[in-house]
């Protein structure tokens, strides 16, 4: 349920804030006090798309907000986008500013347009003003269907993707045969190339370290051989030294224990410097100062860094650019298994696609059936005679697939006893497009309602809160009356909220929200005021009468009231 909606700086509207109730919530005013900006400022909240000519002259960006009972399903929602949820509550925020930018909050925590898109269908539904059948397509149609159906579009949409994919890759490989084959002779010399040359990883690296000590070999000689001498060989080397600190230190220790362990230490020293001159011994002692063994170092290493300039910054890219070569060779020589293998993928995800499309056709023919019927006797109570029908028309050829299936959905009507049904869309009269909007989507709301009611489950979902701008335009008297009727009826069941200029249906509402405009400092400014029962009768004696309130006018406007009760 929407309990209350907050706009600031937007179009006209300078500050207004709106509380709302359970039931059926309708705004009334005068033309241009506001009532349909507010409607749009709440589909807005809901993803809609801003524009910076909303801001109200003069100011910097428009602020809206609104709070929203939350539900377990707008819960999950903000967990699977990161938010806090804020205890029973949901609070949506957006800025507009004047250059066309924008912020979103989500429980005044940073958000997303999209966060909100996905919210919107948990929260509410706008119908708005502008809506009309011209733009009430077979894909609307088709929606409008499987809302009704509660049909889930999963297993069609995953089977869909599934084919899709398998035929761009059949595709591609035929498609791009002609430039593989042109690509064949050079995909062969790389191949080659890289082959004979036999690479190993980090080779290159070893490479330059053995190029480094043979282009130093007589300093790196004479720098071991010298340590050698002063460490072991020298007749002042460290290890004679040594040898005779030993020998002192050990005669010291006979006399003394506690010369002991450093004449160990001094043994243990020795040791290590007899190692580290025999291993420098055995280097220089390895040294080949081979002039052809670094011209075949500086011969490899060239052929290295033409390979990298080729294919890769490193010896392992090379190799791994080599493989890839010879994948794509191996594919062009296989062309004819990968292209068995490939059809045959192609036709097993077209039998799963056609399965799971004929299933759900035909869950929405007889959701067809059941939604048509009662969509009648919706629009008929609402002082129309008609016969209505819901055709679900299903195209098996490839063209006609999609995510949702392949079926198209028209809804047919005729209006006069006699007439053949025809299209929706080819109904003329505004007063009848109203009424069988209205009634078509009472039909749903109730249907989708009802079963979610009748279906067991641990956690119930609220009923989103329905909003209609002005659906009763080009509808009067018993029609009128009627409309009244039905969002009353449906209002029973979940929060509605309708702005309206008609008398006969301000009459029936649960919360009355009379939206007024004034002039203060030269600037127009909207107020919202919750009508107590006197105010109420007064508003309604208005819109009946115009801008003179009569007695009469009020009488007549106090019975309307008593009668919807």
């Amino acid at each position: 349920m929407l309990v209350e909606l907050r706009a600031e700086n937007y179009a006209v509207i300078d500050h207004a804030i709106a509380s709302f109730g359970p039931g059926l919530n309708l705004l009334t005013g005068e033309t241009g006090a506001g009532k349909s900006i507010l409607v749009d400022a709440l589909a807005l909240l809901l993803g809609g798309k801003g524009s910076g000519e909303l801001v109200r002259h003069g100011a910097d960006k428009a602020a809206l907000s609104c709070v929203f009972e939350s539900t377990p399903s707008a819960e999950s929602i903000l967990e699977a986008n990161g938010i806090d949820a804020e205890g029973t509550e949901i609070i949506l925020r957006r800025e507009i500013l004047s250059n066309g930018k924008g912020r979103v909050f989500v429980n005044n925590q940073p958000a997303t347009v999209q966060v909100l898109k996905l919210l919107a269908p948990e929260l509410a539904l706008v119908h708005a003003q502008t809506e009309s059948l011209s733009s009430f397509d077979q894909s609307q149609q088709r929606l409008l269907l499987d809302r009704f159906a509660g049909i889930s579009l999963d297993a069609v949409s995953e089977a869909h993707a599934l084919w899709h994919a398998a035929a761009d890759k059949l595709n591609d490989l035929l498609q791009g045969e002609q430039d593989r084959l042109r690509m064949v002779d050079l995909w062969s010399y790389q191949s080659k190339e890289i082959e004979q040359a036999h690479l190993e990883p980090g080779e290159d690296e070893a490479l330059e370290t053995e190029k480094r000590v043979l282009a130093n070999a007589e300093k790196l000689y004479a720098a071991a051989m010298s340590a050698f001498d002063g460490l072991y060989e020298g007749s002042a080397s460290a290890e004679a030294a040594l040898r005779d600190a030993v020998r002192n230190v050990e005669e010291l220790a006979r006399y003394d224990g506690r010369f002991a362990e450093p004449a160990q230490q001094l043994a243990s020293a020795r040791a290590t410097i007899s190692d580290i001159a025999s291993a420098l011994r055995d280097y220089a002692e390895g040294i080949n100062a081979s002039p052809e063994r670094l011209a075949e170092i500086e011969d490899r290493l060239a052929l290295i860094d033409r390979l990298k300039r080729k294919y890769g910054k490193t010896v392992t890219e090379i190799i791994a650019f080599g493989e890839d070569v010879a994948g794509k060779l191996a594919e062009v020589e296989d062309r004819d298994e990968i292209l068995k293998t490939l059809r045959a993928e192609l036709e097993n995800a077209a039998k799963e696609y056609r399965k799971a499309a004929a299933a759900l056709t035909a869950e929405r023919q007889a959701a067809a059936v059941k939604l048509a019927k009662l969509a009648e006797a919706q629009i008929n109570s609402l002082a129309m005679k008609v016969k209505f029908q819901v055709a679900v028309t299903s195209g098996d050829h490839e063209s006609a697939w999609s995510s949702s299936g392949w079926d198209s959905v028209e809804y047919r009507i005729s209006t006069n006893p006699g007439e053949p049904l025809k299209p929706l869309v080819e109904i003329a009269s505004g007063g009848e497009l109203s009424r069988v909007l209205l009634a078509l989507k009472v039909a749903v709301e109730e249907g989708s309602h009802s079963k979610s009611d009748s279906t067991k489950s641990k956690k119930k979902t609220a009923p989103r809160t329905l909003v209609f701008d002005e659906i009763d335009i080009g509808i009067g008297g018993r029609a009128a009356e009627a409309v009244g009727q039905k969002l009353k009826a449906l209002a029973r069941g979940q929060q509605v909220l309708c702005v309206t200029h008609l008398p006969q249906i301000a009459a029936f509402a649960d919360q009355h929200l009379a939206v007024e405009k004034r002039e203060k400092d030269g600037r127009t400014q909207t107020r919202i005021r919750v009508l107590d029962d006197r105010s109420r009768t007064h508003e309604v004696a208005r819109m009946l009468s115009g801008a003179k309130v009569t007695d009469t006018s009020l009488q007549h406007a106090a019975q309307m009231i008593a009668g919807s009760r």
